[in-house]
């Protein structure tokens, strides 16, 4: 029989002091006083892992916190793997939540539970926790993924059923004398792929504002007559250069971010479902995303046929609801992920642009395998010429000369 999910603090009661707990640890406010309470409970083996995918949030101030509340702090380095094995099928899937902006935290949380759940097995843990709560996405995202990876001990949230006021949280943390940002005004999320904002000055969606100086990729840098052109190169569906000069994804990424964003690209705003169908709002800058998945749509497009991109336009909301909805590790998201990858490999070209502050502008679309006309004139006289050759009447034949 498995473990019951944890969905509330009760249930930390149950937990063996002496067996060790993963925790998932962002540093941010949740995470810390889980921290906290479950050494009030008296669990002495605390694990608190923090999978570094490119966020903001410095190791040396998790490291702090973690050791002050009495937790090991593992900090597990997977930028690459997230770019290679999350990022990169993303942007072949064309990746966008309802055709309003890109997906991120569904990429990143079922790496960070495999992350956890590898860590939880090599140490025989007896649960693992995370500190997401019911108006939160990865809620579902994160017990969806531990679930269908099939950890064997107890896993969930203990905020599902038993919020916590964020002044009691403050509260506690500073009587234990942990001094935590308590200036933050919105709860964030990133990773190298994006910058998420969301709650606090946030939460009401017929009125907000994000401060500018909370954006970090996209504030714009560049004269406003300054332009700027670069060519993306993609090969079998992965971007694989820029200018010419060979990158791999994570650095590839992380140079467009800079270079679109100078110009104030990228950033993105909309309502996403919650379990039950309410909205929540939600603020982005993805200037890297903004640029690659519509370079590849263009290069797609190009080696494609029409009637394959439609289909595969229908598979991927299937693939973006799948992995959404946290069955990344199910069935349907990876069978999907076989017929994008089919089209990905026929995918190979690149793009080049012209950036302008506010927007971009396509210079050439080139493949080695094209089905764009350059010369259409040409080319229909040689359809014409075609289609009227079974038709055109012989040449009189002349009467030999006597």
């Amino acid at each position: 029989m498995r473990p019951p999910l944890i969905r509330s603090f009760s249930q930390l009661e149950d937990l063996a002091p002496g067996q060790p707990v993963v925790t998932l640890f962002s540093g941010g406010l949740d995470s810390s006083y889980l921290l906290l309470r479950l050494r009030r409970m008296g669990v002495r083996d605390v694990h608190a892992v923090s999978v570094d995918i490119g966020e903001d949030e410095s190791s040396d101030y998790k490291r702090q916190v973690a050791e002050a509340l009495g937790a090991k702090l593992h900090i597990l380095d997977r930028r690459r793997e997230f770019a290679d094995r999350y990022v990169a099928p993303a942007i072949a899937a064309q990746a966008v939540y309802l055709g309003i902006h890109p997906v991120s935290s569904t990429l990143s949380r079922p790496l960070i539970a495999d992350s956890a759940v590898e860590l939880a097995r090599n140490l025989g843990a007896q649960a693992v926790l995370h500190t997401a709560n019911r108006s939160q996405n990865t809620l579902r995202r994160l017990n969806g993924a531990l679930r269908l990876l099939g950890y064997e001990g107890a896993f969930g949230s203990p905020y599902d059923l038993d919020p916590v006021s964020r002044e009691e949280k403050l509260a506690a943390l500073r009587a234990a004398d942990v001094d935590l940002l308590a200036g933050r005004i919105v709860s964030g999320d990133s990773n190298l792929w994006c910058r998420e904002f969301e709650s606090g000055i946030l939460d009401d969606p017929e009125l907000h504002e994000v401060p500018d100086e909370m954006y970090t990729w996209s504030r714009p840098v560049a004269a406003p007559d300054d332009t700027d052109t670069v060519t993306v190169a993609f090969e079998h569906g992965l971007p694989v250069a820029v200018d010419g000069t060979p990158l791999p994804l994570t650095e590839l990424i992380d140079r467009l971010n800079r270079r679109v964003g100078a110009y104030g690209l990228g950033r993105y705003s909309g309502l996403e479902h919650l379990d039950h169908g309410e909205k929540v709002l939600e603020i982005r800058e993805m200037p890297a995303a903004w640029l690659l998945l519509s370079g590849y749509r263009h290069v797609e497009s190009a080696c494609l046929e029409a009637e394959l991109i439609r289909e595969k336009r229908h598979l991927e909301q299937v693939w973006v609801r799948e992995a959404l909805e946290g069955r990344w590790f199910g069935e349907l998201r990876l069978a999907t992920q076989s017929f994008i990858d089919t089209c990905a490999a026929r995918t190979t070209g690149s793009v080049t642009w012209r950036l302008r502050t506010g927007g971009a502008d396509t210079r050439s679309i080139t493949t080695g395998t094209p089905l764009y006309l350059r010369d259409r004139e040409a080319w229909e006289e040689r359809a014409i010429a075609t289609e009227s050759a079974p038709f055109a009447r012989p040449e009189p034949v002349l009467a030999a000369a006597a």
